[in-house]
């Protein structure tokens, strides 16, 4: 391989990988990543109650399943720190193959682990060994992608390069989702129940091989480059963003908190109660959701070209004002039950998540320097996702159960007022 040299200082960087290169490198493995994660997630709500936990109180079960969700974002930070040690120390690349294989090798384990009725309790402790598994993988996936996209990011460009990983947030929904819905209409309830529901889980692998051939042709960043040359890296990452960077992570975590409340109070929440208290069936619902899925998608670009010509702290600042408003819409508009509001619920959340996801990596990641940015990025979005994501299905449930769907409105409002707040004093570059 040749190596360039720097002309400024003279310092040898790796050959520039090409734009279309680097873009799909980073958004395939998150898209494979948030696959994974999206069929657990769906699997918890519809599947794992029923093979996975005693028969018996269907909601017990139910809320034991979720809890099962949670675990996964409690293992994130602890990947963020180990995938993020060595991401920080021997470069991206090499970290990112390890994260994908971590996640891609627990959500394979998962399709064919035995249920409840087969060897008893076991099922459930092997199954949340699993999803730890996945939180490790994906706590080490999402800062790598985000610093290969936006470290290779030309000036004026970081926000819109930002913005590839996080679209593969919708396209993995969009998928785990779409495969789903292939099965129940292709399968009986007791064939997929069976068997069938084990597909997506095994199918995975075929896109984790995918992933990696498209991540083992990328060569390293160059401002990692450039920080082992300069000798800039630090002997252990995780503890230098503790020691010098505390408020960057503080503030970081509580950015990230209205973002990962929205998302799942969307997604596995919505799924949750709306086929079970609202009586959608599994099939009618998925297709509700993914309607406002294209909603997400679309404006996560929109987002991105916003932050770049108007600046990160506002586009941000607005959006949170945006989700505070959306917390009041919550009972009125999907607990109509109807078609028309459900759907409206689906599309304006999904829309506001779009605003609020696309141009969030870059925001986590601009506060930390290159020598701690993958551990530091990594840490404050996982951290977040423990605060914001692990309970918030449970919460929600819980929350709507027994207060009705306003108590999950001012939920969302909590939320989006601790994010604005963070976005009033998080900085958007490094020293």
């Amino acid at each position: 391989m040749t190596i360039a040299t720097d002309a400024a200082s003279g310092i040898a960087v790796p050959p520039p990988n090409s734009a279309r290169r680097i873009l799909a490198a980073s958004m395939i493995g998150t898209t494979i990543e948030f696959f994974d994660f999206y069929i657990y997630a769906t699997a918890a709500v519809i599947v794992f109650p029923h093979l996975f936990f005693p028969a018996g109180d269907d909601t017990s079960a139910l809320l034991s399943s979720l809890a099962t969700f949670a675990i996964a974002f409690f293992a994130r930070p602890i990947g963020a720190a180990f995938f993020g040690h060595f991401g920080d120390k021997i470069g991206r690349k090499a970290t990112l193959v390890a994260a994908l294989l971590t996640m891609g090798i627990s959500t394979v384990l998962i399709g064919v682990l035995p249920t409840y009725g087969q060897i008893g309790v076991m099922a459930p402790l092997l199954l949340a060994l699993c999803r730890l598994g996945q939180g490790l993988g994906l706590g080490g996936e999402w800062g790598g992608a985000v610093l290969l996209a936006t470290e290779n990011a030309p000036e004026g460009k970081r926000a819109w390069y930002g913005m590839f990983p996080q679209l593969g947030a919708p396209v993995g929904f969009f998928f785990a989702t779409t495969i789903f819905l292939v099965l129940a209409h292709f399968m009986g309830e007791e064939t997929f129940m069976s068997w069938g529901w084990r597909v997506p889980f095994l199918a995975s692998a075929l896109l984790v091989i995918f992933g990696l051939f498209i991540r083992l042709k990328i060569t390293e960043t160059p401002e990692f480059a450039r920080a082992v040359e300069k000798a800039e890296r630090v002997e252990v990452p995780f503890l230098d963003v503790f020691k010098h960077h505390k408020m960057s992570l503080l503030l970081g975590t509580m950015a990230a908190l209205a973002t990962f409340v929205l998302f799942y109070l969307m997604t596995v929440f919505s799924l949750s109660w709306g086929t079970s208290a609202l009586g959608y069936s599994r099939e009618e619902f998925l297709i509700l959701q993914m309607v406002g899925v294209v909603f997400f998608g679309l404006f996560i670009p929109i987002s991105a070209v916003l932050a770049d010509r108007f600046g990160m702290r506002r586009v941000m600042v607005g959006v949170s004002l945006s989700i505070a408003i959306f917390g009041l819409l919550i009972a009125p508009l999907f607990g109509s039950g109807n078609v028309v509001g459900v759907l409206g619920f689906l599309c304006i959340g999904l829309a506001l998540m779009g605003l609020t996801y696309g141009p969030l990596g870059t925001a986590l990641a601009a506060p930390f320097p290159t020598a701690v940015r993958y551990t530091g990025a990594s840490l404050t979005f996982n951290l977040g996702g423990i605060f914001g994501a692990s309970l918030a299905p449970y919460a929600a449930t819980y929350l709507a159960t027994n207060f009705g769907l306003h108590a999950v409105g001012y939920y969302m409002i909590l939320a989006a007022v601790i994010t604005l707040l963070a976005f009033g004093f998080i900085r958007q570059t490094p020293d």
